[in-house]
């Protein structure tokens, strides 16, 4: 395949940054010590380590300043912060674990074993638009209840949910609300204490940071049972050797994405917006998912109706085009996005929705060359379909003419 090809899929993961890699090999080159160990080598490896903690908790918003702040809690990615959270904040409690019906698979999977379990998860309904319905959350949710999990923006859509105002409606109800930021985080702000949220994830290479990092982010006076035991680190509550090297690396990834956030949320969706104008002229039938409500600067679920979701994806790879349908962590599933399905999108819509997400490393040339190489393959694709329809057609037509 000549060139190199064009990546259209930041929301699986995203490249990693030069400048975050030389910070890292600069902590791996500085031998530092165990972080846990009281020699002049492991308090070095301490500082170090701490000081990246503080660093992502002040640019998400969380109170890192006071006596009894906020923690910030190292994973070993989304969907470990996920499941920490989602089994072990407020665990104690008998209520119902309430879940909305668009999450990644990280927390609906998380939930799905929960209720094999015994516990009892309720489901949260979105509008037709792809947007939590308060309304019927309001009535769902009650006093007594454990926890209370919605994404911040879906994977899938981009689509965001207004968490802000859900975690109002949870305050009142003496329940903690969870937000999946991973989507968000490094994309727009994010603010943890303006949210009102009870506790936050967010995974470093979702924003060109590295793999194998992700952080819980939750308040202090929030319970929180551990998955794991056999070490102090963390409080406790995520014990083993935190790797400073991969705590560095989120650090400088969202320090590049802060002092550049307005230029880039701007570029993301100009970016978008081009894309999006160019798909329209390709495929005149296209629906793109959320366009009419807020959704993330980088993100465009689309339907081309009437070709096949899987055969467009593949055979753009094929033409240099790396795209999606649906969540990297659902790969070689063959179900539609859960978020289009949760939304009441008809069949048509449903098996024709492809994603398509950009990032820090995406130029207008990059998305101009992609539109020429999707043009060409839709049509192909078209017209591969049109002996297949005509011969579908002219069976319904001699069957009804019986």
């Amino acid at each position: 395949m000549p060139g190199d090809p064009i990546y259209l899929d930041h929301n699986a993961t995203t490249p990693l940054l030069p400048e975050v890699a030389a910070a890292m090999a600069e902590c791996a080159a500085a031998g530092y010590g165990n972080p846990a160990s009281q020699h002049a080598a492991g308090r070095r490896a301490r500082q170090v380590l701490e000081d990246a903690r503080e660093t992502i908790g002040r640019i998400l918003g969380a109170d890192v300043d006071t006596h009894r702040g906020d923690r910030i809690l190292f994973t070993s990615g989304a969907t470990e912060a996920n499941n920490l959270a989602l089994r072990g904040v407020n665990a104690s409690a008998a209520g119902p674990l309430y879940v909305s019906a668009i999450e990644h698979p990280s927390v609906a999977g998380v939930a799905a074993d929960l209720s094999r379990r015994g516990e009892t998860v309720v489901t949260l309904p979105v509008t037709r638009e792809g947007v939590l319905d308060l309304a019927a959350a309001e009535d769902l949710i009650q006093p007594g209840g454990r926890l209370v999990a919605v994404m911040f923006g879906n994977n899938d859509t981009g689509i965001l949910q207004p968490i802000a105002q859900l975690a109002a409606l949870c305050r009142a109800r003496h329940v903690p609300l969870f937000t999946d930021a991973v989507q968000a985080v490094g994309k727009i702000d994010v603010d943890f204490r303006a949210l009102g949220v009870s506790a936050l994830s967010a995974s470093a290479h979702k924003f060109h940071g590295p793999t194998g990092i992700g952080t819980l982010v939750i308040r202090p006076e929030v319970s929180l049972e551990p998955l794991l035991f056999g070490g102090f680190q963390q409080g406790g509550l995520r014990p083993g050797t935190e790797s400073v090297a991969l705590a560095v690396g989120m650090s400088r990834a969202l320090k590049c994405w802060h002092r550049e956030r307005e230029a880039r949320r701007q570029n993301l969706t100009e970016l978008r917006d081009r894309l999006e104008a160019g798909l329209r002229r390709i495929w005149p039938d296209l629906v793109i998912h959320g366009e009419h409500v807020a959704r993330l600067p980088h993100t465009t679920c689309a339907s081309f109706v009437g070709l096949e979701r899987q055969a467009l994806m593949l055979a753009l790879d094929l033409a240099g085009v790396a795209c999606a349908t649906g969540s990297a962590c659902a790969s070689g599933s063959s179900e539609p996005s859960p978020a289009l399905v949760a939304a009441g999108c008809t069949e048509p819509l449903l098996e024709s929705a492809v994603r398509f997400s950009l990032g820090g490393t995406t130029t207008a040339a990059k998305i101009d060359l992609a539109l020429a190489k999707i043009g060409p393959v839709c049509g192909q694709l078209q017209r591969a379909n049109r002996p297949r329809n005509s011969a579908f057609a002219a069976r319904r037509t001699t069957r009804n003419s019986l």
